[in-house]
């Protein structure tokens, strides 16, 4: 076999070819949700990982910040906000074809202070939580959106290749924890 070959071998296509038991994300992350009125405020990223597609947002952790932390600094880097009492929903758990990996910490919040604003980052957008625009989303978000909105806590495991998701599982989860797992 050529070294093509033995690469193409080793990269995980389905949930199955990775020990999740040992698995370590490249990046903890998050993403907060912020739900006011009906309505959803999400972003058009403009930069860096999924640039172009809607989302809620959020981002990597910096050294030293809690993942709480992580989730009210993005947002305000975002959309100049301050989500208020943001509450823990679940955790999405991404392995890429290409190596990459990352564990997002999932957020929603009822209330903010400020104005939402258009960043180097961000476009901000408000829709009807009936309306959300799945079309031009991250191709999992269909999935586990829904059950952040009906407050039903969940942990998820997905193999993305590039923007096409190969493999997932939902679990839903019988109690909501009180914060992420990394905070306690």
């Amino acid at each position: 076999m050529d070294k093509f070959d033995i690469e193409t071998v080793n990269v995980p296509r389905r949930l199955k070819d990775i020990c999740w038991d040992q698995w370590r994300a490249k990046d903890p992350a998050t993403l907060l949700f912020v739900v006011r009125d009906g309505r959803i405020l999400l972003i058009r990223k403009k930069r860096g990982l999924g640039a172009g597609k809607i989302n809620g947002p959020g981002g990597r952790q910096e050294p030293g910040e809690s993942i709480l932390e992580c989730a009210v600094r993005e947002v305000q880097e975002e959309l100049l906000i301050t989500p208020l009492n943001p509450v823990y929903c679940g955790e999405n758990l991404f392995q890429f074809t290409d190596g990459y990996s990352l564990h997002c910490y999932v957020y929603l919040s009822n209330d903010f202070t400020g104005t939402p604003t258009e960043t180097e980052e961000a476009i901000p957008l408000w829709f009807e939580t009936s309306e959300i625009p799945y079309a031009e989303m991250w191709e999992d978000d269909h999935l586990w959106l829904p059950l952040v909105l009906a407050g039903k806590p969940f942990s998820a495991r997905y193999i993305f290749d590039g923007d096409t998701m190969l493999d997932y599982e939902i679990e839903l989860l019988k109690d909501r924890p009180k914060i992420a797992p990394a905070d306690s």
